[in-house]
């Protein structure tokens, strides 16, 4: 069940699109600016292609629930987490969504590569990026702020589980070394497998945390209420000057 679908980026995109035409704008400024719109919309290309897959297999099934475009804040800190998967074992799986569209490659280091006319270039690792939101959301469900079903008496608290998703298209170049945390990178065509394997794999134990559908549906809806969607401020980011809104003409007295 889709509790949240992704917030609309098109008013991001029509802010930049206005900033292209800013008088102060210069060439490089442009050219910024450009960029920025095209790793707008190469990310919601990516967050689009795995919510298909979601909507595919999850969509319409009660006993999973799925938020997109999540973004919360605690002590400090802020999580943006592209996809939040669970189901009625309180599993969570924290996906986040990466569109290299001529595919991402890891060293032995765990450093990764992303390509463009085939030419590498550095890229922040996803899989630590990840971690981040895991540990920022763990800590919200530990302060108590979203209130977590309980069983004769002790709370029921998530399994939290981190996936990278790349495109489908993308290739994806891995070292022979182990590298903790790899398996997590996953093509969006490999999601439902990969989530599927993880359920059967489970420690059998994990059916005493079952949860009913109407408990499954309300934590999810009460952790959507937490959702804070960023105000964007385009003009500071490229040190351009607010512009006054445009004025109609006075009106021409009549004789």
């Amino acid at each position: 069940m889709i509790i949240k679908p992704a917030d609309d980026k098109q008013p991001q995109r029509a802010a930049l699109q206005n900033l292209l035409s800013h008088p102060a704008a210069d060439a490089a400024t442009k050219k910024r600016i450009e960029q920025e719109l095209r790793n707008i919309q190469a990310g919601t290309r990516a967050e689009e292609e795995a919510a298909y897959e979601m909507k595919v297999h999850y969509g319409e099934s009660p006993n999973w629930m799925i938020i997109h475009d999540l973004r919360i804040q605690h002590g400090g800190l802020v999580a943006q987490i592209d996809h939040l998967i669970m189901n009625r074992f309180l599993e969570m799986w924290v996906c986040e969504s990466k569109h290299f569209s001529e595919g991402v490659a890891v060293n032995e280091h765990g450093e990764f590569a992303a390509f463009f006319g085939n030419k590498p270039y550095g890229v922040p690792s996803p899989i630590e990026q990840n971690h981040r939101h895991i540990l920022i959301l763990k800590r919200l469900f530990d302060s108590g702020t979203v209130k977590l079903p309980t069983r004769l008496g002790f709370t029921i608290k998530p399994d939290l589980k981190s996936l990278v998703l790349v495109s489908k298209g993308a290739r994806i170049s891995r070292p022979k070394a182990k590298i903790d945390g790899l398996d997590a990178i996953i093509k969006n065509d490999m999601l439902f497998k990969t989530i599927d394997k993880s359920v059967d794999d489970a420690n059998p134990l994990v059916m005493a945390k079952i949860v009913g559908r109407d408990t499954l549906e309300a934590l999810s809806k009460e952790i959507m209420k937490l959702h804070k969607p960023i105000d964007f401020n385009w003009n500071a980011k490229f040190g351009l000057a607010e512009q006054p809104p445009l004025r109609a003409d006075h009106p021409v007295a009549q004789p």
